[in-house]
């Protein structure tokens, strides 16, 4: 049968080396605007709304959107998309809410308002695991683009990461937050337009034109939404917005690199429009994302041969046998298949390198921002809280260098450990899953104390463990396994965090008088600041 490996040809290639090069210089020039620590975290909170909602748009429009959310509808169907129509609820409360809060306190750690209100606990907490999940983030969004890049150029996989993140990590280092957002906007535009070309080169290739393509795609029951039960159990379109509302508001509301871009636009205003701007984007191009996952399937069933060659090629890099494998295995394959062998040559090239694109964005916020939280939550905090403007900037170029380089030895560390990768992401979920608890808790919650808040993250951490490690431990007796899919872990942590919390806090703290002369906070709040009128 010959190589089943496929390879880009060599103007594609010429192309894709192009265009990361173009990107990398791009990304340095903004070295001039980065002298600062305000301007390497906040760009000196000058930038405009459009642009900070292209870079939140270019965060959620990442590699895995690219490739994950076309495989999805591949290999079963709309289901995966309820997560992005839970986005219109989450913004609302992110824009009315959330922005507002941050842009307020003027803090811009997302977790410094956890120490005000809880302890330093609860701070350290939040930083170790955003830190933690960031680096594994960073370490699997390489390792995922290196084999999608291995399969189409051959390239040695271990080149691969080390270029990314050698490359990634310089022009974070030179041009700050500013080069990250204005980088994100060019991505996304070359994201947003491959996108689209894809969707008319895919459904003007069926044989019998592009209603063929929606007749076999509805046929299967590609595009359909899922199961309206209410069944825990499954994937269910109630589920899934569950699902989709949490993991949004947990991006809102305590992630790091959202804060942080919430500091970088001009005004409040602006911030707002950004988030609405972000998240309006993201939900007509995720739909096509999997209108062409859709279109592939009946693509492909068209071409049994080229489906036939997509699986001796899984099949060969995956060292197991064709006929085993289902749609679901070869999902994320179809796409680059797609783009590598039925695009013009210079074309394939191009989106190939957006996809690359897509995932610096991903790796350059993380780099930021973590650098950003290393400065803010550990070094001014516990070593030294009044630094030189020198100091800092030395602090967050030595950050974004270590995590840089840490990150990129996760990525080498996951080549052919698939297990671990899978056993990390399980943990990583344990530990970070009561970082939106204890949020909502803080917020929301006025007699809630340090030791109310600690007691409720440790019994939700402790449950999230077992809905996360139960299923597939052979420890657990069956009839002591986690029935639940695993969409639900975040929602069942995050209530239980918070309503633990909030009955703890109400039986062993005071009532909070209410008459004008006796108003007082949560002796944990900070004290609101005096004001005078004339």
């Amino acid at each position: 049968m010959g190589d089943p490996t496929i390879t880009l040809a060599t103007p594609d290639l010429i192309v894709l080396v192009m265009y990361v090069a173009m990107v990398i210089a791009f990304g340095c020039w903004f070295v001039r605007k980065s002298g600062t620590s305000n301007e390497f975290m906040a760009a000196g909170g000058s930038l405009p709304g459009w642009a900070v909602g292209m870079s939140i748009f270019g965060t959620y429009l990442s590699s895995n959107t690219f490739l994950g959310n076309p495989g999805k509808a591949y290999a079963g169907n709309f289901n995966g998309y309820l997560f992005t129509l839970s986005l219109p609820l989450a913004v609302w409360i992110a824009a009315k809410y959330f922005v507002p809060f941050y842009r307020r306190n003027g803090q811009i750690s997302a977790y410094q308002h956890l120490e005000d209100r809880f302890g330093l606990w609860a701070r350290t907490y939040a930083m170790l695991c955003y830190l933690l999940t960031q680096i594994a983030r960073m370490g699997t969004i390489m390792f995922g683009v290196a084999i999608g890049l291995h399969a189409l150029t051959d390239w040695n996989v271990t080149t691969i990461i080390m270029a990314t993140g050698a490359l990634v990590t310089l022009y974070t280092l030179l041009g700050g937050i500013e080069a990250v957002i204005w980088t994100d906007v060019a991505q996304s535009i070359v994201l947003m337009g491959g996108a689209i070309l894809i969707f008319g080169i895919l459904i003007f290739s069926m044989p019998q034109g592009p209603s063929q393509a929606w007749t076999m795609a509805i046929d299967a029951g590609k595009m359909e939404l899922g199961n309206w039960d209410i069944d825990p159990t499954h994937s269910t379109v109630w589920g899934m917005l569950l699902f989709g509302l949490f993991i949004n508001l947990t991006n809102f509301g305590i992630d790091q690199s959202f804060v942080q871009r919430y500091h970088t636009a001009s005004s409040e205003q602006e911030a707002k429009r950004a988030v609405w701007l972000g998240a309006f984007l993201y939900i007509p191009i995720s739909l096509l994302f999997f209108l062409i996952g859709a279109a592939l399937f009946s693509y492909y069933e068209t071409q049994p041969e080229l489906l036939d060659e997509i699986r001796r090629t899984v099949a060969a890099q995956d060292s197991v046998d064709p006929a085993t494998l289902q749609a679901a295995d070869i999902g994320d394959r179809v796409l680059p298949h797609f783009i590598a062998t039925k695009l013009p040559p210079g074309l394939a090239g191009l989106l190939i390198a957006a996809i690359f694109a897509a995932a610096m964005s991903s790796i350059d916020t993380s780099l930021n921002s973590s650098a950003t939280v290393i400065l803010k939550d550990l070094y001014q905090r516990y070593w030294k809280p009044e630094v030189t403007e020198q100091q800092a900037m030395f602090v967050l170029r030595f950050a974004t260098i270590t995590i840089g380089f840490i990150g990129t030895m996760v990525a080498l560390l996951l080549i052919g450990q698939k297990s671990i990768l899978d056993a990390w992401w399980q943990l990583q979920g344990v530990f970070a899953g009561g970082m939106l608890g204890l949020f909502l808790l803080g917020i929301m919650a006025r007699r809630a104390s340090a030791i109310s808040g600690l007691i409720a993250v440790v019994a939700g951490v402790i449950l999230i463990g077992w809905l996360e490690l139960s299923p597939e431990n052979d420890f657990f007796p069956e009839m002591l396994r986690n029935p639940l899919h695993t969409n639900l872990t975040i929602v069942v942590g995050t209530v239980t965090i918070f309503l633990t919390g909030l009955l703890i806090s109400r039986l062993v703290s005071p009532a909070i008088p209410t008459t004008p002369d006796s108003a007082s906070q949560n002796p944990n709040e900070p004290k609101p600041k005096e004001s005078h009128k004339d």
